[in-house]
């Protein structure tokens, strides 16, 4: 049915650039049925007014090479949403405008009952947005190289509703943030050459078993193949080494080149078969990577060669030399790179195997009041488990009956054994020591935390640091470009060479387009970020992504939370000090605890606590009432009860006398003050405290050791965060701050120019999470502080910050070597391919040489990350 005279919408799909909107607008505007026709770049987006059907109209879209369908607004809205998080990104990063951003995520103060709502503020959740949305990860056959990366991941790109798309060039694995259903994903592969398949269908360690299987043919076939070709190219190798001829001189001799040529031929089906099949499919897609360079020199080498067989006398006698030697050398040493590289990749997957062993495989369920075992995941939620003594926990649950010691050192890196008693959470992966106990299942299936864990570092290993992105746009440019040097190379031989010009020229062209393959810059930057990120997870560091890994080697200012980051989050009662003789401390607790026990203020919590373990039964009051930033105000046995600070005694003409000084030393000494009045009479203080962690004084000295600003942030009063900080080594305190003024600090250090880490595990401190550089979340905080995080310590230790960071500068460190060696290889080798030499020394690379440059360079990148799995952060 035809559109009078309306308004038709498409989605657009393949466009790269601004002239491709002029393109379509322009074949549009040709057409006499269509009015008007705009193209908006942004969002992929057709609109025609006119008269013109839409298969039509999609016809002429897709003869003009782009895809059409109809217009989707749903995801538009994301489209848009992606914008704004992104933009929301930067604009927090920068610290010109990081103040006023800070105004933009900042949640109005928070209260227990809004806390559950800034797990849904907007702001907060745009700098999680692409981590929180469908995540598809597929597995990639035919990609050779880093210029294959940047081809896969700019198609995926352009595909609608796709966030963002990241292969990892060592897995053969790219994982794909949006809402897009993975045969789209796939198709959109297939059409650039590629072959690809979903990865979650099967489960992780299936995926690795698959995975290693698949690497241990490839390698075997490899292996076969660098054999194969070696077999042929070595004896030719040495027969010309020896000063055997390399010409056509006679009858014999072209007979003779001529049966080595077709046995070539065999050669470079059987074992080089694979370059020529992945350069065809480049050609067909107007494209080029690895395998165009080497089928090429490789090729240039054999048609050369007969050329000379054929046609001897076509050419100057000096230039009749065959390099049939150099082709199968060739190819015989690149599979043998690849074979190695194989080989060597295979241990880079160690830490997410390790993980995965964690994991039990059977679980002992009680169901119809008999144990039986059953497999892992047919364990249900709130199913009754046992766990016997030397047997792993296999799902999370909370423990209902027995006591034992768990180890969770696997997780989170803490050598000693936790105990655990009824109402105790415990979580999957970790080993059961001691006793036997009765749990629920709370988590089951990829709920558990080790699941999440697992997940998170493969997500983290998948992901790209800034400068890996880099390496991606120069190899993007760099095959072409090599190809252009190959052949102004070969020209240059041609008009100024010696003779025969056309022999040298062959031979530079060659080994240029050989040297170059970018095989190894593909490899640079993930191989590092792999172990990294490994690495940092065996030490219970778990990093969310790639920019955080290269982010955290780079901060100069660490932000630290007071209360359970610097502190133990659990305070305790230190100190009761009678006023009033007529009470007893018993009675006072008791006041105190009935006053506080409607109360969730850790404060608070700690007062009841302490009259708990003292069997002190808390007694009804009424007439409660809060009064802000104060303290409390109650009714007991008709006596009229204030318990809060100084400015409450004070508003109700309490009389204080030298209990002020007394205040005051308690406070120094790093302890909160609460004062009790009985009617209008002082009765007694009471003192509490958070103590501090036991390793956070030689954390934090490791910390300020690299030259880090360490800051403490607390919402407590400045007599006590001043005598905390003092304790722990910290100069520089912002005190008596309130949770919505937190990102504040973190934007105004950003505006000093620091590279700003803040640390913290409640949600008032989500907001400067999200703002900062690098947010870490102390992992046995909230869900939302830990969302929020960059990078998540699971032990509560302030040295795994130490760790992150030490483990973050080793990779990148790590990352910039690889580079350095890939483009050693590849950029500087160039030059020496070209014949750069050859006017001063007489030198000309042989295309022998270059192959097994190229093939070692590879070798080279994937040893020296390798190294990294030594690397040991401080001892502490």
């Amino acid at each position: 049915m035809k559109v009078n005279e309306c308004e038709l919408i498409l989605e657009i799909s393949g466009m790269g650039c601004k002239s491709c909107v002029s393109k379509i607008e322009k074949a549009f505007n040709a057409l006499s049925i269509v009015e008007k026709s705009c193209v908006d770049f942004e969002l992929k987006k057709l609109t025609l007014i006119g008269n013109i059907e839409k298969q039509q109209a999609i016809s002429l879209i897709e003869e003009l090479g782009y895809h059409a369908q109809t217009f989707n607004r749903a995801n538009t809205e994301i489209s848009i949403a992606e914008k704004s998080t992104t933009s929301l990104k930067k604009s927090s990063n920068c610290c010109c405008s990081s103040a006023s951003k800070a105004d933009e995520i900042i949640i109005a103060k928070i209260s227990e009952p809004e806390g559950q709502k800034l797990a849904q503020a907007s702001p907060l959740n745009q700098k999680n947005e692409q981590q929180k949305s469908k995540t598809t990860e597929l597995i990639i056959e035919g990609a050779t190289c880093a210029s294959c990366v940047g081809k896969i991941e700019t198609a995926l790109s352009e595909i609608n509703g796709v966030n963002s798309a990241e292969m990892n060039f060592a897995l053969r694995t790219v994982s794909i943030s949006g809402d897009v259903e993975s045969y789209v994903l796939i198709k959109a592969i297939e059409t650039i050459g590629y072959k690809a398949r979903s990865a979650s269908d099967i489960s992780d360690d299936e995926l690795l078993d698959e995975k290693e299987v698949a690497d241990k043919k490839y390698y075997t076939s490899l292996m076969r193949q660098m054999w194969v070709a070696l077999g042929l190219g070595v004896p030719l190798m040495i027969y010309s080494l020896f000063g055997g001829p390399m010409t056509v001189e006679t009858s014999l001799e072209r007979g003779v080149w001529l049966f080595i040529g077709i046995l070539c031929v065999a050669i470079m089906y059987f074992a080089g078969k694979h370059f020529y099949i992945g350069a065809w499919k480049s050609f067909a897609n107007h494209t080029a990577n690895m395998d165009t360079l080497i089928a090429l020199g490789t090729g240039t080498a054999w048609i050369y060669s007969m050329i000379v067989v054929f046609f001897p006398l076509a050419l100057p006698e000096m230039a009749r030399h065959v390099y049939f030697e150099a082709t199968a050398m060739i190819i015989g040493l690149i599979n043998l790179g690849l074979a190695l590289e194989v080989k060597a990749r295979g241990r880079i997957s160690e830490a997410i195997k390790r993980l995965i062993g964690l994991q039990a495989k059977t679980a002992r369920v009680v169901r119809d009041q008999q144990e039986i075992d059953i497999a892992i995941d047919q364990v249900l939620l709130n199913d009754i488990v046992r766990v016997r003594p030397g047997e792993k926990i296999p799902v999370d649950g909370v423990v209902i009956q027995g006591h034992t010691s768990i180890d969770e050192s696997m997780l989170t890196g803490e050598p000693m054994p936790v105990e655990k008693v009824e109402n105790d959470e415990i979580v999957a992966g970790t080993l059961n020591k001691s006793g036997s106990i009765l749990f629920k299942a709370t988590k089951v299936g990829k709920d558990t935390a080790l699941a999440q864990i697992i997940n998170m570092v493969k997500r983290a290993q998948n992901s790209k640091p800034p400068i890996g992105r880099l390496a991606d746009i120069i190899s993007a440019y760099f095959v072409p470009v090599v190809m252009i040097i190959s052949i102004v190379s070969a020209l240059v031989w041609l008009n100024f060479g010696p003779s025969p010009a056309l022999a040298y020229a062959v031979v530079s062209a060659t080994t240029v387009l050989i040297i170059a393959c970018p095989c190894a810059l593909g490899l640079a930057t993930p191989m590092s970020v792999m172990v990294g990120v490994g690495k940092a997870a065996e030490a219970g560091v778990l990093i969310r992504n790639g920019e955080a890994l290269q982010t955290a080697s780079k901060i100069t200012a660490m932000i630290l939370d007071k209360t359970g980051t610097i502190t133990e989050g659990a305070p305790t009662v230190t100190d009761i000090i009678i006023a009033d003789k007529s009470y007893t401390k018993k009675y006072i607790l008791m006041v105190a605890a009935s006053i506080e026990s409607g109360s969730e203020h850790p404060l608070a919590q700690a007062i009841v606590d302490s009259a708990i373990e003292q069997k002190i039964v808390p007694e009804t009051i009424s007439d409660f009432q809060a009064i802000a930033g104060h303290g409390v105000e109650a009714q007991f046995n008709d006596h009229k009860l204030l318990f809060g600070n100084q400015k409450l005694m004070l508003k109700n003409g309490v009389v204080l006398f030298d209990f002020v000084a007394k205040a005051q030393k308690l406070a120094n000494e790093a302890k909160t003050p609460m004062y009790l009045a009985i009617d209008n009479k002082l009765a007694a203080i009471i003192a509490v405290s958070d103590p501090i962690k036991k390793d956070s004084v030689e954390a934090i000295k490791r910390l300020q050791a690299n030259g880090i600003r360490v800051v403490m942030l607390t919402g407590d009063n400045r007599a006590t965060a001043n005598a905390v900080a003092k304790k722990v080594g910290i100069t520089e305190v912002f005190a008596e701050v309130l949770p919505e003024e937190k990102s504040n600090k973190v934007a105004e250090l950003q505006a000093q120019g620091e590279i700003v880490g803040m640390t913290g595990d409640g949600i008032n401190d989500a907001p400067a999470l999200a703002l900062a550089n690098v947010g870490f979340a102390i992992g046995t905080g909230t869900d939302v502080a830990i969302e929020s995080a960059d990078i998540t310590l699971m032990r509560g230790s302030l040295h795994g910050l130490a760790d992150a960071i030490a483990v973050s500068k080793a990779t990148l460190r790590n990352i910039k070597q690889n580079l350095f060696g890939a483009f050693i290889y590849n950029v500087a080798g160039v030059p020496f391919a070209a014949g750069i030499l050859y006017p001063f020394f007489g030198l000309l690379l042989s295309p022998v040489i270059a192959g097994a440059a190229m093939a070692f360079s590879s070798l080279t990148v994937v040893s020296n990350a390798n190294r990294l799995r030594f690397f040991k952060p401080q001892e502490h």
